[in-house]
């Protein structure tokens, strides 16, 4: 059964997880500003963590930090992108956790996008990855590499001929709506273009449809119709994480919802 827990900014994910009462949370391993190496909660070493989340039976998903940009054309960016992308896996995996989330990233105005699909294929043929990398569709950007699906699909051709069939996908309802994609079809779309969806970041919209812009609203006070968020939730099939401004009551609203339909 699907879970459906919050992204977590501060404190102990454990500890906040069961004050919470979810299963499955998100969280960085450092500050996502920056290109630090990955540091593990409260400074206690790996092993501990995944012994305590998995005592705990509460799932674990660790976002990259924004700063990661493989499609990057700038060797100060790319490279750098790697090498903490790399060190991001190697530690989400140290912890047990269930995949390694980053953002599929852009080119430079001017540049061909085509540059940018090639850098990420040889990202995948170089980069170790010890549990699934979760790809997320962006909100906006000329040369963003996964905003439409027809971005998406030359991205997803780019990982399967450089081997990365392990890779997985993760759905953003905000950004999907910001990127003028139809929430209705979008699942199903998606899965024909990757045959997958590991992960849904479950949000709202402060902006209207293909806004183009990036700014989360509650799953019940947005622009988005909440129904097609409960659709999506529903229909991929797969965890669920509330990146919104107080996910204790969106997870709470969600988890009434998608009840509803169960037992209807």
């Amino acid at each position: 059964m699907a879970r459906i827990g919050a992204h977590l900014h501060d404190g102990y994910p454990l500890e906040v997880a069961k004050a919470m009462g979810v299963d499955v949370v998100q969280f960085f391993l450092g500050d996502p500003q920056d290109w630090k190496a990955p540091q593990f909660p409260a400074g206690n070493e790996p092993d501990q963590v995944r012994a305590e989340l998995t005592a705990a039976d509460i799932k674990a998903y660790v976002h990259a930090p924004y700063v990661v940009n493989v499609a990057s054309q700038n060797n100060r960016i790319r490279i750098p992108s790697r090498k903490i992308l790399e060190q991001q896996l190697t530690a989400a995996a140290a912890i047990g956790a269930a995949g390694l989330i980053v953002h599929g990233g852009h080119v430079t105005a001017g540049t061909d996008l085509a540059d940018g699909y090639e850098s990420w294929r040889k990202a995948i043929e170089r980069i170790e990855r010890p549990l699934p990398m979760l790809i997320e569709n962006t909100a906006g950007g000329d040369g963003a590499m996964a905003r439409s699906l027809d971005n998406i699909a030359r991205l997803w051709d780019a990982i399967i001929g450089a081997g990365g069939e392990d890779v997985g996908f993760c759905l953003d309802t905000c950004h999907a709506y910001s990127a003028g994609e139809d929430l209705a079809a979008v699942v199903d779309k998606v899965k024909a273009v990757t045959g997958r969806i590991d992960l849904v970041h479950c949000n709202n919209s402060r902006d209207d449809f293909n806004s183009g812009r990036d700014r989360h609203a509650g799953l019940s006070t947005g622009t988005i119709e909440p129904e097609s968020l409960v659709y999506v939730a529903q229909a991929a099939g797969s965890d669920v994480i509330c990146e919104t401004p107080d996910p204790v009551v969106d997870v709470r609203w969600l988890r009434t919802q998608l009840g509803r339909l169960s037992s209807g």
